[in-house]
């Protein structure tokens, strides 16, 4: 069988400012890519993406050649598989269980929307991705960590910081060193907070980490919450600017949620579904395999690329365009199998059920007077730079 197409015509530049045009090609013409810049062999069809995240065995998480060990400075337990992966997550289920996400942190997020949104000023242009996505979603996720003595600005930083290091295919030296200069001031800030939550049971990660039946080290702590910061910031904050994106640049579906509420579920899918906040993840293959006819060989890294799975022609008409009223189709914006997303449900509700309904009740007229300044950024990661909305 023969090996996986070669691209070398495609930079990290261009799937930074633009990747779709680049994944509808690949899906019509070589689904099964090996892209040079990014030294991976890409897959953008949604079978072979859920396929590879649907098995573990043959398609570890282990990536020995990502840079997410480099920019968190540890192997964290999105490289790992089997029991130590689980034992890393399960360490913090507990904060993140039905009844903690009802009874503690809805209410919590509630009162941190209606704070932040109510002080939006009316009749004026506002950057609501910096100014109200952004921080939002870090003081609620503060709440969650346990780190609420963290500013809402260090907590952005840090996750952008994060998040830059860890897409750093090219792998320079700036991201690294920024990196390098997170990692010891989040590592400083929690140390600050685990004595009292070892002495005392409380409902958020580091404290479930520390009450663990298996009690892990800080080093774990540290690690797993620099896990959270970057994709607990990152998830709720670029899908609730894209829903406003998508949703002022549609006057048919802004109208549409004005009217009925009950779309508010279907525009936060239809949202991650459209720009999947992450975009790609590597799996590194375990022995030799095929895909699509295609040979892939022991050690090889495959990249699934959920940005392309969820515009998959296959699954989605016309998937290039936001659009609430769609039949709806499962996506992949938080992945399947062992390393689903655990913040899935908060996201989703945090989003969904509690800001974009808030926000369009208090400013049912707001609009984007200039969509064409909105810049969407970003390979691994993905999501607009800025939000200048008027609200009205």
């Amino acid at each position: 069988m023969p090996a996986a197409p070669v691209d070398d015509s495609v930079s990290i530049v261009d799937l930074t400012r633009d990747p779709y045009p680049v994944y509808k090609r690949y899906r019509a013409q070589s689904p099964v890519v090996s892209v040079s810049c990014a030294a991976r062999i890409l897959l953008t069809r949604a079978a072979d993406t859920k396929y590879v995240k649907d098995n573990p065995v043959l398609f570890s998480s282990d990536d020995p050649s990502t840079p997410m060990r480099r920019a968190f400075q540890y192997h964290t337990l999105m490289r790992k598989d089997g029991q130590a992966h689980m034992r890393e997550r399960n360490s913090m289920m507990a904060a993140f269980s039905p009844s903690n996400i009802r009874d503690v942190w809805l209410p919590i997020y509630r009162e941190m929307a209606e704070d932040f949104i109510g002080r939006l000023p009316r009749g004026e242009i506002v950057d609501l991705h910096n100014d109200l996505s952004a921080p939002l979603a870090a003081r609620c996720l503060a709440h969650l960590i346990g780190l609420t003595h963290a500013s809402d600005a260090n907590l952005c930083r840090w996750s952008q910081t994060l998040i830059d290091g860890a897409g750093n295919f090219g792998w320079r030296d700036e991201p690294f060193e920024k990196s390098d200069a997170a990692n010891i001031e989040i590592n400083k800030c929690i140390g600050e907070v685990i004595a009292e939550n070892r002495a005392e049971h409380r409902p958020n990660a580091i404290s479930a980490m520390l009450h663990f039946e298996d009690e892990m080290t800080v080093d774990e702590i540290q690690s797993n919450i620099k896990i959270v910061i970057g994709g607990g910031i990152n998830e709720p904050r670029d899908a609730l600017s894209t829903a406003l994106f998508g949703l002022l640049t549609n006057p048919d579906q802004h109208a549409g949620v004005i009217k009925d509420d009950s779309l508010w579920n279907a525009t936060f899918e239809e949202t991650v579904r459209w720009v999947a906040p992450i975009q790609a993840s590597s799996r590194r293959v375990t022995e030799d395999t095929q895909i699509r006819g295609i040979d892939i060989p022991e050690g090889a890294v495959v990249m699934t690329i959920q940005a392309s799975a969820n515009h998959d022609e296959e699954l989605y008409e016309n998937g290039h365009l936001f659009d609430i009223f769609r039949n709806p189709a499962r996506n992949q914006a938080f992945g399947n199998g062992p390393h689903f997303c655990m913040g899935t449900h908060i996201a989703r509700r945090m989003v969904g059920e509690i800001v974009l309904p808030m926000l369009f009740e208090r400013f049912p007229d707001m609009s984007l007077p200039d969509p064409e300044r909105v810049q969407f950024w970003g390979f691994g990661f993905r999501g607009p730079l800025s939000l200048p909305v008027l609200l009205r």
